[in-house]
């Protein structure tokens, strides 16, 4: 158990995380901070309703944090996928590392501006929060 600790403690974390936004409801204004790329321009980032899809997800719905933020929801499946083979790897007494080829990280980076682009235009407004 002692090879676990970190991996653990990492899950605690961000179960901690999704606890503490599960309590705390984004949706009453006034307990988190205003995304200031919306507040001042009133541009969705690709992060806009992120926390809003947490809140969501920690209480099981699925169809609201899609529609909330979808790219978070793909990330917290992402994280699932990745911890369990950290964990999985860490018990095993093998080294975890994750080298990703630099087109792995530009074509991240495009999603993700495809999606912060594509979801302020028409054709987009289902990816709107």
């Amino acid at each position: 158990m002692r090879r676990a600790a970190v991996p653990l403690g990492v899950l605690a974390g961000v179960v901690a995380a999704f606890a503490y936004v599960g309590t705390v409801d984004p949706n009453t204004p006034g307990h988190y901070p205003v995304c200031p790329l919306l507040r001042y321009s009133g541009i969705y980032c690709p992060g806009c309703g992120g926390l809003r899809s947490a809140h969501a997800f920690a209480h099981g719905d699925l169809g609201a944090a899609l529609g909330l933020n979808a790219l978070a929801v793909a990330g917290y499946v992402l994280f699932a996928v990745v911890w369990t083979v950290w964990l999985s790897r860490t018990l095993r007494g093998r080294a975890f590392t994750i080298r990703l080829h630099p087109a792995y990280w530009w074509a991240i980076g495009a999603v993700v501006l495809f999606f912060g682009v594509a979801r302020n235009l028409p054709f987009g407004s289902a990816l709107a929060p």
